[in-house]
């Protein structure tokens, strides 16, 4: 596998080795001694599946307690994948990335604890599973508004695009009143 870091550099994509033929293809979603060796060394708890329409934008999600890291695929459809890093004491503290993710080009993106997380659906139907570190709680999830101008983050909006969003994703606070990390 290769391990790709990011602007935020303990956000990381992660290309898995995939073996293919005539038949389909084969490939690692998760091998902790590879992993491991490879220096991502995790805990997963909890597994997820969500299924999405074009234009649906899901975030920017985190929790403050039992914080998550996430390791991210797509497994139908393509997605623009966002993080905002929300830890006061990095470096890159209130920056973003995003990485476009496919079912195509199989990569998965490693979303430590401490970031924000959102996703923005680009093909007409997008599959989205993840691995977590912690266990969903959602007496303390937090959301980030998506179109915070503080952040400003370039979402590929297409001409016309119709945003779906979820009442809660709605009525994100702006990164400024956020709940963040030491």
């Amino acid at each position: 596998m290769k391990i790709i870091p990011t602007a935020i550099p303990d956000a990381m994509i992660i290309e898995p080795q995939v073996f293919g033929d005539h038949r389909g293809f084969f490939m690692e979603t998760w091998n902790r001694k590879k992993f491991r060796e490879a220096g991502l060394d995790f805990d997963f708890v909890q597994d997820n599946h969500s299924s999405s329409v074009k234009g649906t934008l899901r975030g920017l999600h985190y929790q403050t307690v039992n914080t998550q890291g996430k390791l991210v695929r797509v497994t139908a459809g393509r997605i623009f994948d966002v993080v905002v890093d929300l830890r006061r004491s990095s470096p890159t503290f209130g920056r973003w990335v995003g990485e476009y993710i496919s079912a195509e080009d199989k990569k998965m993106f490693w979303v430590p604890p401490g970031l924000a997380h959102g996703f923005l659906v680009l093909s007409d139907i997008a599959e989205f599973q993840y691995k977590c570190t912690d266990f969903y709680n959602p007496a303390h999830e937090k959301c980030i508004v998506w179109n915070d101008p503080q952040l400003n983050i370039a979402w590929p909006l297409e001409n016309g695009l119709q945003l779906i969003l979820s009442e809660k994703d709605k009525a994100g606070r702006a990164f400024a009143d956020a709940e963040v990390f030491p």
